[in-house]
This record gives C-alpha cells, structure tokens and sequence, in this order.
C-alpha cells in the first residue's frame, strides 16, 4: 500500500464524495499564486478570496523560481512557500499543491529550467531515469515544505498533483511516468491523495490510471455549450467506474458555468485564476496563444474574481452567493449524485432526500420553464423565467428535517433559490432570492399558523402553504408558526440584493453590503515624478565582458544564460564589391532579434526560433561589424510543434548570421515523377538517380485525378564558388512537403519555419540534386522555392546580463542623465535608460500605471524588481500579446520604501520602429484603492 493510503481517516475518495476528516464538502477552490504576488500581499489574497464564498486554492510551486542556476536553490523572502502555506492555513483554506515538475501556468519553460534543455540524453516529461534523477532534486527541496503543512500534519493540504495535462503532450509511457512520479512523492513521505489531470479529456495520457493516482479533469468550454453537461456526465460515470468522484481541477471563472459542474455531480469547482498577479522578472512565457505564436505579458489577468492589484471584480459576488447555496445544503448536496438525464433540466438526487434542480439557460434570451415535481407541473400560480446566462439552483421535496426543523414536511418546491438558513433559538429563517418571481410551496405535517405575511398567499390549507413574491418588491417576509411552537421566517428578497447579503447575525438581521463604487478606477492622478534620461550606445552590452564562442553562434542556454539580455557580436566577411551583400539570413533566432550593422540599425523582430530574411537596401551597404541584442521574452509553457520556438525544450539566442550574396528562383524546370504504392522516396532522392525521361514541370505543376497525389520532383542546381553557406527557402504553402539534397534528408517543410540548410551536404562550386516530395491535395500549390548562397559571420563574442547586471549598468550610466520632460523620442533602433523617483506610495497601496506610445519596448523596474516589460503599440513587428493588459504594469504597495529612502522607477528604453523614430507619452498613475 502506497503511503497515499495511509491516511484515509483524513482525506476519502468515493464516486459520490470527497470527504475530509468524516465530512463531506463541496470544494471552490480558486487559483493564487504566491510567486506572482509581493509577499507582503499574500495574507490580503488569500482573505479576501475566503471572503468571497471559496473554500481552498490551488497553488503551483515553480521548479525554476526556486532554482535559477543548477543546484542554486531559494526559499527565502518573497519566495518563502512555507510561509504562504502557513498564511493559507490560518486562513482557513485548502489547498491543492500543484509541484509539476511541470506546471504549464504560461510561466517560462512550464517551470522547467531551462538548463535541462541542453543535457545529454534528458527526455523531458518521459519515463526517463535521465530526467527523473532531476525531479528528484526538486521533489527533495519542495514537497518536505508540503508534506509539512498536509492536512492532518497541522496543515490544510489536501491534495498533491503529479505533472500537469500531460495528455497535451506526447508522453510514450504516461503510466510509467506518473508511477515515478508518484514513487518520488511518497518517498518524501506525501500522505494525501495524488491527482494528474487532464486537459483535454485524455484521462490515461494524463494519469496512465497509475495505482493511487486519482485522475482529474481540467474544463475550458464555451460556458453557453449547451450540450457541456453530457461531456461532463460521461467523465464523472467513468471516474465513478474507477472508484472516485469527479473533481475538476481547472476550468472557467464564471459562476455559472461552476453551477453548470455542480449539476452534473463535480465535488471539486476549480476555476483557474480566480486570483490575478504579476509575471515579475523574466517570467513570462511565450506560447502558441497567438495562431502560432504570442508573447504573455507581465500582467497576468484572466478577468476573474481579484484583479492583479486587489481590486473586487462584480464576479466575486457570485462567489459568495454559490458558497451560501452549498453550505444551504450542506453535507446533502455534498453526496448528492446526479440523476439520469431527462428532457428538461439537470437534477441532483440530495442524499438525505428531495432533488435540487438547475434551471440553466444556454440561450440569448429569457425563457419560460415549466418544471415536473412529481405528478405535478410547477409553478403553479406564476410563471417561472429563466434568464438567459444564468442557472439558479431550486430545490423540490427536500425535507425540513434536513435543516433541523423537527417537522415531517417538505420544502415541495420553490422557484426562487434558497440561498440561507440561519439556526436561532425556536426559530429558522430561511432566504430566498429570485431574478422574477418567486413561488414556495411547504407541506407541513402538523398544523401550522401563518402568523404574519408580505407575500401573496394563492393557497392555505391544513398541511399547505403556498407563497409568491416579486423581486421588484422591497424585501418580504412570512413568518409560520408550526405546531410545535417553532418559528419559520422566509425571506424573499431580489438576486441583485442577495449577491450583497453578507451575513445575517445572532439577532436574525441581515447585513447586505454594496457594489464598490468604483472597484477598478481609471482616474489619474499627477505624482510630481522629474525624469532623466541616459543615453545608451545600442551595440555596447548592458553587461559584464563579453566572451569568446568561436566562429560560430550557438544557443544562450548552451551558455548558461536562461534569462534576460545578450548580445552575439560578430564580424560578416567582406564582400566582392562586384557582388554586394543583398541582405542577411539570421538563422533560428528567439525570441526578441535587434540588429545592428556597425551603429546602423537594420530591425527588430520575433521569430519565434524560426530563420528569417532581411533584406539590405544597395543604398545603404553593411558593416561587417554585426550585433544582435536578443531578449528572452520566456521559454515555452506549452508544447507545440508550429514554430521550433514552441517545442517545450527550445533554446533562445540565435545559431548564426548568413550575409547572401545571391538568390536565385528554384520554381521552374523540375523532372517530375508521380510515386506509386510502395515505392520509397529514399530510393528517387539519390544523387545518381536516372530522371532526365522525367517530364519538365514547374514545380507543384503536375495536374493528377489522384487525392492526394504522391508527386516527386527533382532538379540540378549548380552552385556558385563564392559562398560557404546554402539555404532554401520553401515559402507559401507546400501542403505536405519533404525535402533532400544530395540523397540526405532534410525534413518536413515547415511554412512557418521555411529555411533548410543544405550547407553540411553541399561544396560550393558543385552541382546539388534538389528532391521534393509533395503530396498534393485539394487545390494548387502557391509556394515558392529560393536558393540563398552567401557567407556566414565568424568571431562570434557574446555578453548577457539579468536584473542585477541591468540595474547595475542603469545606475553606472546615470552620471550623463539629463533632463526629460514631455513625450520621449527615441531614433529607430535607439537605446536609453529614464530614471524617476515616486514620492507617492498611495496610502501603501501602489499605482496602477498606464503606458501609451508607438513602437516603444519598456523594461521596467521599481525599486529593483523587474515589475513590467511592455511593447507600445506600432509596426509590423510587434508580436501578438496575451494574458493580462499590454498597456500597464503595477507598482504594489509593500515593495514601496520610506521616502527618505526614495523609490526609483528605472526604465530600460528600447525604439524598436523600423524606419522613423518611437515614441512614449507621459505615463498615467492610477491609484489603487483600498477595498
């Protein structure tokens, strides 16, 4: 027996609940991340996502925040994850922990460090002894910290999860992997259940059903699917099949599709990011977000319940008023299984009797429900609306017993949600809320009075009682004296009134609160900042010296440089002059490319790990003196095959610079053959293949009956003698394309990644035999094929530096600051560092600050952290950004300092406009307010 089991007193698992020290609960759990929020705000969170109705987080533990270099670990100061499991403890929370190794969370590498990208024989997320002597590593450092504060160990830790969606990648041994994993957590002694989910349904390639491991399921529909409930009765049947309940680990942030979940028999409601934070640092990632590729900003904001700087959003009150309906219903609807699917609704069969049902509308629009409870279609007297967006939940022939009223009746039905009840002595109030009209009915079994009423009474008889009321009323009351003496109060109030309702005391009186008035302001206000500015010599590193790498580039990480800055510096062969450079090849660069000829400056982009073509005006010829300053915006945090930049162990920087010297046209004139069934491409793609009774067509011009149509083409190309470097450039779209040269494979033709190099099965001044296979497919082809020949920079040098070694260079080169005032313009391609002084802490609650430019890159740092990079709107070059606002970073209140200390805002200024110059307005501080 694993160890996971050895504590089934504290932590149960059955199909029909989750239950925790002999109680079973309904678990809300919203993420929170304690490496994307200042330390001195983790107590602030944590509250006031308990205050807002949920009951647990989830947290991830990054594996590369915490070791930044090999062997270098961290757990102090804003990176103390003890201390946050023990804030999160004392605030009453579970907590699922989340250690990855692998956590996605659109952090750089997933969490990965990215020093496992350039080791030998390291299979990342495999069942690879290579790779799992690493996790152990960090499996050693982060779950004793876990272990620590488990539920039952003084802690609120409830569950471990193993990975994260591993279905999304392609794993050749989930079960083995997941069984190492899980191997490696019970030896630092893990108690409670470990989880794996899955992400897009795959339940075995996320958990490989290993022992002991409870498979989870991550949700992200449309929240009107109408059909969703099928999907997600299907999962719960399977993981009852297997022993335990359904628990949904991540998925929208809107309360209604969480109700949605709860109709279909979910025990755990985990919407992801409920609490928003900050990517400080270089955290960020970049992902395929962007149809291929995207860039996550430091704002990390899925518009759930908590903005990135403490601010209530209107959807945390839907929080709250789901708490108060689940705790309404207690342990009952914590066991209650979902019934089989009729027309109409979804119901949940309550385990100690009576149905919930969950009138949800999918549509555009309101409609009219009718309702069968019974042998009876309800309402009765009224007409029940459902609002379209939304899904109360109506509880039918629940018994009264169920909330200690020591009467044989039934609550029969209501038509309005009971959200409350309230104990007091010889007295019950119960709370009701509806969008329209609400209509009660109560079967009593004895007598009863109705001592006092504001609603409308369409039926009174010995054993029945029926009341309606409007939410266009003020709040109304009934007050029912049973037999026993005992008092019922209902209470009928609006939904709008009960989102606000707080609490109701010892006394029976509610406390109703309000809207903030402005929960997220946007108001300005001037904070008396004077600005300097230095100016930066572009192709000089912000770094320490630079060092030698030989005569050609290779990748940053291959250098020990995971984050930040560098600069390649390299010397390009001098041209003939007869034959000037046409433009430049950088080859398989990521993520952030400036290039320089001598001080001149050529352009900016983001390539995403791809090569792409530069080409030189014949006016303005190159240096041979090049600098390329390469920003690693984040590694991946998600695999995809799209662009090399989006493989999980891709690497930053660039591997050379190819200056071409001629281009020439490959489309025409190629001998074509169509393959036949079992014959080998490797066999045509031979140097001494006889084709010349091969027809001539251009290439993808072959016309065939055939779908697909398996063609292969071959061409002679006669190579110049003044180059060193060959690339073919097969742009457009290919369909399916395979390349050779020369017999030797050159792979799959990647339309967002065109460049092969032929260059290590080519000799200059020979001719090269071309084979392409297409298979060609609905439609024609409308790529283009180039041959580039050129030479490729040597004398390669490289410098890098990270937050300390920026801020370092900042205040080194503050000495020549001079005065800034106004809109800031930078030349294209120019450099400059502004330096201001806050004097305003806003009460110790921080700024939000608005940025507003043209082609301006902005590196910002506030009393030494990195708090925001940004890139102002402008040309062609600009990548896409998601995640959070690309306009605005946040100062927070802690990391301010005395006055008499000062608090510096530096900024690092790059132009990345390609011909005319940028520019950054004056910045908008936004004061936080206190809520």
């Amino acid at each position: 027996m694993h160890p996971s089991k050895s504590k089934e007193t504290v932590i149960q698992l059955s199909p029909e609940a989750l239950r925790i020290n002999g109680n079973s609960e309904i678990i809300l759990c919203a993420s929170l991340f304690y490496f994307r929020l200042p330390r001195g705000l983790w107590k602030d969170r944590l509250h006031k996502v308990k205050a807002f109705g949920y009951n647990a987080i989830d947290v991830y533990f990054p594996w590369n925040h915490h070791e930044t270099q090999e062997g270098v670990w961290d757990f102090g100061g804003e990176k103390d994850a003890a201390q946050f499991l023990q804030d999160a403890a004392e605030a009453g929370l579970w907590v699922i922990a989340r250690p990855g190794p692998y956590i996605c969370s659109e952090w750089d590498g997933g969490a990965l460090p990215a020093y496992l990208f350039v080791k030998d024989n390291v299979q990342l997320r495999q069942n690879d002894p290579h790779f799992l002597q690493y996790v152990s590593k960090w499996y050693a450092q982060i779950l004793p910290i876990i272990r620590k504060f488990e539920q039952g160990r003084g802690g609120t830790v409830i569950a471990v999860q193993l990975d994260n969606e591993l279905d999304f990648y392609p794993c050749a041994d989930p079960q083995g992997y997941i069984s190492a994993l899980r191997d490696l957590a019970a030896q630092q002694g893990i108690t409670v259940p470990m989880i794996a989910c899955a992400g897009q349904g795959g339940l075995y390639e996320a958990s490989g059903f290993s022992e002991d491991v409870v498979p989870t399921c991550n949700f992200y529909p449309n929240d009107r699917d109408p059909v969703f409930e099928e999907k997600v009765l299907y999962y719960r049947k399977e993981l009852a099949r297997r022993g335990y309940p359904l628990l949904v680990t991540e998925t929208n942030r809107s309360h209604f599709l969480l109700r949605r979940l709860l109709s279909a028999g979910a025990k755990l409601l985990g919407p992801y990011l409920q609490a928003s934070g900050t990517n400080y640092g270089f955290t960020n990632a970049a992902n395929n977000w962007g149809n291929p590729l995207s860039f996550l900003t430091s704002d990390y904001d899925f518009h759930g319940m908590i903005t990135p700087e403490g601010h209530i959003r209107e959807e945390a009150y839907e929080g709250r008023l789901l708490k108060h309906v689940i705790q309404t219903y207690g342990q009952s609807l914590a066991e209650a299984l979902p019934l089989q699917s009729q027309s109409g609704p979804y119901r949940l069969s309550l385990q100690q009797g009576g149905e919930l049902v969950f009138v949800c509308n999918t549509q555009e629009r309101n409609e009219d429900v009718y309702i069968s409870v019974g042998d009876e279609t309800v309402p009765r007297y009224s007409t029940l609306v459902a609002a379209a967006g939304y899904c109360p939940i109506l509880p039918m022939q629940v018994p009264l017993q169920l909330w200690g009223i020591n009467d044989s009746g039934l609550l029969d039905y209501s038509t309005a949600e009971l959200l409350r009840i309230k104990r007091l002595p010889g007295q019950t109030l119960l709370v009701f809320h509806t969008e329209g009209v609400g209509e009660i009915r109560f079967s009593f079994g004895a007598e009863f009075q109705l001592a006092a009423c504001g609603m409308e009474v369409p039926e009174e008889t010995d054993s029945r009682l029926t009341l309606v009321y409007s939410s266009a009323e003020a709040e109304v009351r009934a007050s029912i004296q049973l037999s026993d003496g005992h008092l019922i109060e209902v209470i009928g109030m609006s939904r709008s009134r009960a989102l606000l309702l707080e609490d109701i005391n010892e006394a029976g009186v509610l406390h109703v609160g309000a809207l903030p008035e402005r929960s997220t302001s946007t108001a300005s206000r001037d904070v008396g900042i004077t600005w300097t500015q230095s100016r930066v010599n572009p192709v000089i590193p912000l770094a320490n010296a630079a060092i030698s790498i030989g005569n050609r580039a290779d990748y940053l990480e291959k250098h020990a440089i995971y984050r930040g800055f560098a600069w390649y510096a390299a010397q390009l062969p001098s041209a003939d002059q007869n034959n000037p450079y046409q433009g430049l090849i950088v080859q398989q660069a990521s993520d952030v490319v400036s290039l320089y000829s001598g001080a001149s400056y050529l352009g900016t982009a983001a390539p995403g790990g791809a090569s792409y073509y530069l080409p030189i005006s014949p006016e303005k010829p190159i240096d041979s003196a090049l600098t390329a300053r390469v920003e690693i915006w984040g590694h991946t945090n998600f695999h995809d095959t799209n662009l090399p930049g989006l493989h999980l162990n891709s690497l930053k920087g660039l591997t050379g610079i190819v200056g071409v010297t001629s281009t020439t046209d490959l489309n025409q004139n190629w001998r074509f053959k169509l393959m036949q069934a079992g014959e080998n491409k490797d066999d045509f793609a031979q140097t001494e293949v006889d084709d010349h009774l091969w027809p001539i067509v251009s290439i993808g011009g072959w016309l065939s009956a055939e779908q697909p149509a398996h063609q292969c083409y071959r061409k002679q190309v006669k190579l110049t003698d003044q180059a060193d470097t060959w690339l073919l450039q097969a742009s457009g779209s290919f369909t399916y394309a395979y390349a050779y040269v020369n017999g030797h494979a050159l792979g799959l033709i990647n339309p967002l990644d065109p460049f092969l190099d032929l260059t290590p099965y080519v000799k200059a001044g020979e001719t090269a035999a071309l084979t392409l296979y297409l298979d060609k497919t609905y439609g024609s082809l409308s790529g283009q094929l180039t041959l580039y020949e050129g030479l490729s920079s040597a004398n390669w040098t490289l410098a890098a530096s990270e937050e300390k070694g920026l801020l370092e260079q900042a205040e080194a080169l503050k000495s020549a600051e001079q005065a800034a005032e106004g809109p800031i313009s930078l030349a294209s391609g120019a450099l400059s560092w502004l330096y201001g002084q806050l004097p305003d802490d806003n009460h110790g609650l921080g700024w939000r600050v608005y940025v507003k430019g043209s082609d301006m890159k902005l590196t910002v740092f506030f009393n030494g952290h990195l708090v925001g990079r940004l890139w102002t709107q402008g040309g062609a070059n600009r990548p896409i950004f998601r995640g959070g606002s690309d306009d605005s970073f946040y100062l927070p209140g802690p990391w301010f300092r005395d006055q008499a200390a000062g608090n510096d805002l530096v900024i690092l200024l790059e132009s990345v406009a390609q011909d005319e110059a940028a520019l950054l307005e004056p910045l908008r501080f936004v004061p936080v307010a206190a809520i």
